[in-house]
């Protein structure tokens, strides 16, 4: 059996980023805090926890004098300006390109256009983005883009995440709806590397693997489009969740992951394969 990763299986740039900055915090005052979860990924939280990265549920929960991170997903304005009134320690873990689209979200806003955000309803990088400028509408489905008004001047972005092919469905309805409309494409490079991948991983392979929490919107979609390719396609959370009857008769096993997926996980799954079957070759895809 032969195994093939995808290079670019797991944490983007952002993600381990704002991890590393978590627990350098959390060594440095003993304790940090954060609005929600820094990533959708169970283990990772909880290692995160032990080491002093606390959740909590508003900034007035931190305690003075202790350091408050802001996410890669992005924090909303309002969140910002009372931390800063209140002269908080702030660690920005903001992802770079999440700031980018905060950046030509207010472009857009400047002219003169209406604001409608490609993206997941109540999403945490969703609820930044909008909190950018006023009243967007935010559209998660083609569904929900059939039923817009006709406007005649918008600005779309979309939540870096998105698949390409969701991106593209929706704008192609909202083109008619609107007549003077710029869109700005905001899927970030790391997540269209991975897709990219995927979809060329599940077609080569007998089984495909994805890794990631299933409260990832990131990880959910490559699993999608995983199985719009081979219906031999997984998402497991960790190796104790891989069957050996996935492997039977499999001669190529793809594997990748999400973007909240830590690298030890991702190599616990690779020797979990192996022990389930006898793997002659592995390979780093892309």
């Amino acid at each position: 059996m032969k195994i093939l990763l995808a290079k670019d299986a797991g944490y983007c740039f952002g993600v381990r980023d704002a991890v590393d900055m978590a627990y350098n915090t959390a060594e440095k005052h003993d304790d940090v805090y954060m609005l929600g979860h820094i990533v959708h990924n169970e283990n990772v939280v909880n290692d995160l926890d032990k080491a002093g990265a606390r959740v909590v549920a508003s900034i007035d929960d931190v305690p003075d004098g202790k350091p408050i991170l802001f996410r890669a997903h992005g924090t909303t304005v309002n969140t910002w300006d009372d931390a800063k009134t209140k002269d908080m320690n702030i660690v920005d873990a903001t992802c770079p390109l999440v700031w980018e689209i905060h950046e030509e979200v207010k472009k857009l806003e400047k002219e003169g256009r209406k604001i409608i955000i490609v993206g997941d309803h109540g999403h945490d990088e969703v609820v930044g983005i909008a909190s950018q400028v006023n009243n967007p509408i935010i559209v998660a489905s083609p569904k929900e883009a059939k039923a817009l008004k006709k406007t005649k001047r918008a600005g779309v972005v979309s939540q870096s995440t998105q698949t390409i092919e969701n991106v593209q469905e929706i704008i192609n309805i909202i083109m008619t709806k609107v007549f003077d409309l710029r869109f700005v494409n905001t899927i970030c490079f790391p997540t269209k590397r991975n897709q990219t991948q995927i979809k060329e991983l599940a077609k080569q392979c007998d089984v495909m693997v994805v890794i990631g929490s299933f409260s990832s919107a990131n990880s959910k979609r490559l699993t999608a489009l995983a199985k719009d390719r081979n219906k031999n396609s997984y998402q497991v959370t960790c190796a104790e969740e891989i069957e050996p009857k996935w492997l039977e008769g499999v001669e190529t096993v793809g594997v990748s992951a999400g973007a909240s997926t830590p690298d030890n996980i991702i190599h616990d799954v690779i020797i979990k394969i192996k022990e389930i079957g006898e793997v002659t070759k592995e390979i780093v895809y892309g």
